[in-house]
C-alpha cells in the first residue's frame, strides 16, 4: 500500500513537471511571437468538406468551400487568443482562397494581404515545392514590425512543418524560415 501511494505521489510530481514545462514552452512560443522571432502560421477555420468543386474559381467565393457559421467564430476567436498573449495588431498574408481570406478578415487584427504561394496545392492545383519555398523566401525578406500571421491550409502548413493541422489550428515557427523549421508550439483559439 505504502509502495502504491509512494509510486501514485511520484507519477503525480512527474505529471506536474511535464504540464508546468509544456505551459512554459507554449509562453515562450507566444512571447517569441510578440518580439518578432517567431511567426504564427494558420489553417483557415472550419469550412466543411474536402478540396473544392470541379467549377472552382480563384475569384468567385461560390464555386468554393467557405466558412461556415462555426468557422467565422473560430476566425474571431483568433482575436481574443492574440490580445490575451500582448497582439494587438499584425501583419496578415493569406492565401487568395476565399476560406483563407475570410478567416484573415474575420480575425481583424491588422490589414490583410493576399500571398499566391499560401494558396493551395491540394489535387494538384499548384506547385507545393515551389510555393514553400517562395513562402520561406517571402517570409524571411520582411523587414522587422508587428508580428506576422499566416493564413493558408492544411497542405501548405504540412509540407513546411510536417505539423498536420485542423481547422483553424495554429503553428508558431521560429524565424527566420527554413526547410527544416523549429516548432515552438501548436496552438488553437
Amino acid at each position: 500500500m505504502i509502495l502504491c501511494r509512494l509510486a501514485c505521489s511520484a507519477l503525480l510530481l512527474l505529471l506536474s513537471a511535464l504540464t508546468a514545462s509544456a505551459v512554459s514552452a507554449d509562453e515562450e512560443a507566444w512571447k517569441a511571437l510578440q518580439e518578432g522571432r517567431a511567426l504564427l502560421m494558420l489553417r483557415h477555420a472550419l469550412a466543411p468538406g474536402t478540396g473544392d468543386p470541379e467549377n472552382f474559381a480563384l475569384d468567385d467565393c461560390s464555386t468554393q468551400r467557405n466558412l461556415n457559421d462555426r468557422g467565422r467564430e473560430q476566425a474571431r476567436a483568433w482575436k481574443e487568443l492574440l490580445w490575451k498573449h500582448g497582439i494587438g495588431e499584425a501583419r496578415v498574408y493569406t492565401s487568395q482562397w476565399c476560406r483563407s481570406r475570410d478567416t484573415a478578415t474575420e480575425m481583424a487584427i491588422g490589414k490583410v494581404t493576399e500571398w499566391p504561394p499560401l494558396n493551395s496545392f491540394f489535387a494538384g492545383r499548384g506547385n507545393g515545392d515551389m510555393q514553400t519555398r517562395q513562402t520561406i523566401a517571402l517570409v524571411n525578406e520582411l523587414k522587422p514590425g508587428l508580428p506576422v500571421v499566416l493564413v493558408s491550409h492544411q497542405v501548405n502548413i504540412t509540407r513546411l512543418t510536417g505539423v498536420y493541422p485542423s481547422s483553424g489550428e495554429g503553428v508558431i515557427i521560429a524565424l527566420p524560415l527554413s526547410d527544416n523549421p523549429t516548432i515552438l508550439a501548436t496552438v488553437m483559439p
